[in-house]
């Protein structure tokens, strides 16, 4: 809805100008600059991007950053606690802790990230579709939406992952399916608010196809809350796959993922506490810093917010 909050917001400062007399010191900003100016006045939001902005260099740097290789192994040093050599010590297999975490940064964000595509590609298409069209599409993709979100979550997604079988990309497409339906309601009831607006009407006079004006004309406008929905949605997805690798459908090992190292560490959380906390407190970390920066995104693209 950026265009029309963008006019709306033009001219309530050209009307405020008028009534002052300062027509001619009137500065128009866009939309998005606006937003931006609101979200840089939210600190706690300012400082969960910073978190994010610090785990997305983690994870492109991690080969640097790491001291060790994550499946390097080393039998004696296996279970040991914190020391000098390994911060936070070893697992079963005398792996080093903190280098499989700081891979394991890898995994999360990446499926978090290339899942909320997935969902947010088969979410806009169906929803834009089923809000543009309505009548009997609108009413099919509306009950396939109601099947998906009669099953819960996590048993759908290791549904997926046992009829697709195990691995990366299995796991890819199970969490794009997994959460595509709620962007699809949001982008529907977007899309029914904005078919009738002006411009759109102005686009048909003009001859224009349908998928001109859903393409340019309506889902640009909706960009805000997608970015939102995308914001919100990754964290999500990181949960998904944290339970799905601890519960042995996930992320297989070797390869370290914050889900399967808590999985491994259960029968030595009494000896080596810090096995299965600290990925914990990863998982906690990025899943706190996404959902309060969505937030505060959420907020600043509200034009109802604005002072």
């Amino acid at each position: 809805m950026s265009r029309v909050f963008k006019w709306f917001n033009r001219q309530k400062e050209f009307e405020k100008a008028v009534e002052n007399g300062e027509t001619a010191n009137v500065k128009f900003t866009s939309f998005y600059a606006d937003a931006l100016k609101r979200l840089k006045k939210d600190k706690v939001s300012m400082f969960c991007f910073g978190v994010i902005v610090v785990l997305v260099l983690i994870a492109i740097f991690a080969p640097v950053i790491a001291p060790y290789s994550p499946t390097a192994q080393d039998y004696a040093a296996v279970l040991q606690p914190p020391t000098k050599a390994h911060l936070l010590g070893t697992d079963e297999f005398g792996r080093d802790i903190l280098s499989r975490i700081i891979y394991g940064s890898r995994v999360s964000l990446s499926i978090g990230i290339i899942a909320q595509i997935i969902a947010s590609f088969i979410g806009i298409t169906l929803g834009s579709i089923a809000g543009y069209y309505g009548g009997i599409i609108d009413s099919i993709i509306s009950r396939i939406m109601e099947i998906f979100q009669a099953f819960p979550d996590l048993i759908f997604a290791m549904a997926l992952m046992t009829f697709l079988g195990k691995g990366l990309l299995n796991l890819f497409i199970a969490l794009g399916f997994l959460t595509w339906v709620r962007t699809a309601r949001m982008i529907r009831g977007s899309i029914l608010q904005l078919k009738e607006s002006e411009y759109v009407e102005a686009s048909r006079a003009a001859g224009a196809s349908s998928f001109w004006v859903i393409m340019k004309d309506l889902i640009p406008n909706c960009l805000s809350t997608i970015i939102v929905l995308i914001t919100l949605g990754i964290p999500n997805a990181i949960m998904y796959e944290a339970s799905l690798s601890f519960l042995g459908i996930g992320i297989q090992p070797p390869t370290p993922s914050w889900g399967n190292m808590i999985s491994s560490a259960q029968t030595f959380i009494s000896y080596l506490p810090l096995y299965s906390i600290m990925p914990g407190v990863a998982i906690m970390v990025t899943v706190i810093a996404f959902n309060i920066f969505g937030d505060g995104l959420r907020d600043a693209l509200d034009p109802k917010l604005k002072n």
